[in-house]
């Protein structure tokens, strides 16, 4: 039986259990440099102390333009390396793995003066209209998310994460709403994203697995729904995904698309149908925060990522399992605690 404090093994990640913090912005560049910093070094690093087996930094963006906000984190130069590196080698030091996940925003930039979208479509009204990338800036977007990779792998990072959910550029890419486009990237709306993770996989060690986090389901006018992304996902598996990121929603205001009950574990079916449609590892998320119920989720699931929870106690992972399995070892320094 699968349990919480289970090791999970997949080509060269190997893993003490199956929790995983998932990204999450911290908007917390006060430099506007991209650069993490102290708040950075000590948000990532308590985790890592508090039991998380793997941890994926915040959305961090190939292009200053690319941030949601001009405080997020971003790995355009390689002046930025050294502060990834810091954080990369502290957290790895307590026994945790760690990746970034690799982004653009695309409409969703709000600091950008014109934001960039496969169409001039906005994200709603209090969004500015976006201009639409030309075949070339397309191409030449592919290279930057591969120049991004290639330093985070520099960084140290044990694997990548590449954000193709929550609307971001390659959601934008792939959702027939925001993608009207005529070129061979119009044509087949999987392109992007392909070319992206064929790039990505071109710098990445042969042993290093890649992850991508996608949107099993739009909430929104014309969205697509769970059998669209499953052939979508086949496709990016194809392309070298080895491991998928569950999620949902982010690609515009809900609408007709329908609702979703948000209650604990709603997504958990989706990462399922994907898990067993493709047979590959899933991480399944949303509002795991019991651990009973994020136990539960294993055979579902292959690991369970819990956020907000996590931001709530960064000793999460440690108290879920003692609170099930009564037994772990916890750093030396806190063991008269436990």
């Amino acid at each position: 039986m699968i349990k919480l404090d289970s090791p999970f093994q997949h080509k060269g990640l190997s893993l003490k259990n199956r929790i995983v913090m998932p990204p999450m912005c911290q908007y917390s560049v006060e430099a506007k440099d991209g650069a993490p910093n102290d708040w950075h070094f000590v948000h990532y690093v308590s985790r890592a102390v508090g039991g998380a087996g793997l941890i994926i930094m915040e959305m961090t963006d190939v292009h200053p333009d690319g941030r949601i906000t001009d405080y997020d984190l971003g790995l355009w130069s390689d002046e930025q390396i050294p502060a990834f590196a810091r954080i990369i080698s502290e957290v790895q030091k307590y026994g945790a793995k760690i990746g970034i996940q690799i982004a653009h925003a695309g409409r969703k930039a709000q600091d950008a003066e014109v934001p960039v979208s496969p169409s001039p479509v906005p994200f709603s009204e209090q969004f500015k209209t976006p201009r639409a990338l030309t075949t070339d800036e397309v191409k030449e977007m592919v290279g930057l998310f591969r120049d991004a990779a290639r330093r985070a792998v520099e960084a140290g990072v044990d694997t990548i994460e590449l954000h193709g959910a929550h609307g971001y550029l390659i959601h934008q890419f792939h959702s027939p709403v925001t993608n009207q486009r005529t070129d061979e990237y119009g044509q087949d709306p999987a392109l992007f994203g392909i070319e992206v993770i064929q790039a990505v996989k071109s710098v990445l060690p042969p042993d290093m697995p890649l992850i991508m986090r996608v949107s099993a389901v739009e909430y929104i006018d014309g969205g697509y729904g769970l059998e669209y992304s499953t052939e979508l996902c086949r496709r990016y598996r194809e392309a070298g995904v080895d491991i998928f990121h569950i999620t949902s929603g982010g690609e515009g205001p809900i609408g007709s698309g329908g609702r979703p009950g948000i209650h604990p574990g709603y997504q958990v079916p989706m990462a399922r149908a994907i898990k067993e449609a493709l047979d590959v590892p899933v991480i399944a998320v949303g509002i795991l925060d019991d651990p009973h119920l994020a136990a539960a989720t294993l055979g579902d699931a292959d690991l369970v990522a819990v956020g907000r929870a996590m931001l709530r106690d960064p000793y999460w992972a440690l108290h879920a399992i003692k609170r099930l399995h009564g037994e772990l070892v916890p750093p030396k320094q806190y063991g008269r605690a436990f």
